[in-house]
Formats: structure tokens, sequence, C-alpha cells
């Protein structure tokens, strides 16, 4: 089993930066590929980014390509989302979830089986 927590999220403004990082409890942090999700008021929770379990890989969002990066460091335990490049419609609770290492549906979130309690992302216009 894996628990994770976020951290990091906060108020920025428009074009600023913010740098999301997921702590995994857990021996078998590697084992798990990893995605960033968001839910924004009244919308479904949406795919952001997926990294493989090596790191090796990543795949993003078309809304948050070329702005967004996910890395990994095993070594530590955590999975970061660097935001940069920020607007209004990222405003949004972000979640870090664990999915078994053969993911296939990546950007789907019921392919992940374990789920941070989200920290909260507020882009100011």
């Amino acid at each position: 089993q894996v628990q994770l927590v976020e951290s990091g999220g906060g108020l920025v403004q428009t074009g600023g930066s913010l740098r999301l990082s997921c702590a995994a409890s857990g021996r078998t942090f590697s084992m798990y590929s990893m995605g960033w999700f968001r839910q924004a008021p009244g919308k479904e929770r949406e795919f952001v980014a997926h990294i493989n379990r090596s790191g090796g890989s990543t795949r993003y969002a078309d809304s948050v390509k070329g702005r967004f990066t996910i890395s990994r460091d095993n070594a530590k335990n955590t999975v970061n989302l660097q935001m940069n490049s920020l607007k209004p419609e990222d405003t949004a609770v972000y979640y870090c979830a664990a999915g078994p290492g053969s993911i296939v549906l990546f950007t789907t979130a019921s392919s992940y089986s374990y789920w941070g309690q989200g920290t909260q992302v507020t882009v100011s216009s």
C-alpha cells in the first residue's frame, strides 16, 4: 500500500510558477507509475501528467504541455510537478496518484489505485 501527501500549492499571479511535490510512503515506490490530476469546482477530475516507474517516459495533457514538467526521485520517494506560465484556468485542486507499473490508460483516473488528499492551486488574473 502507498500513502501519498501533496504539498506546494498556493496563490500565484498569472504567469507565475509553482512546484508541487508528492511524498510517498512505503519501500515499493519505484514499482508504481505516477500521475497528477486536477479538479476545478464543478468540473470532473482531469489528467495533467504521467511519469513511468523509471522516470524515463512522461506524458502531458495538451493544456499543460510545454508549461508543466513532471519528475520523480525514486531514492526519495517523491514525484514533483513544476508548473510555469500559470494561467487562471489552471486553478484547481491538484492530486497525485499511484498506479500499477504496467498502466495503460494513464489518462484515466480509475486506472490509479492510490490518491493523495490534494493541494489547492489558485492563479489570479
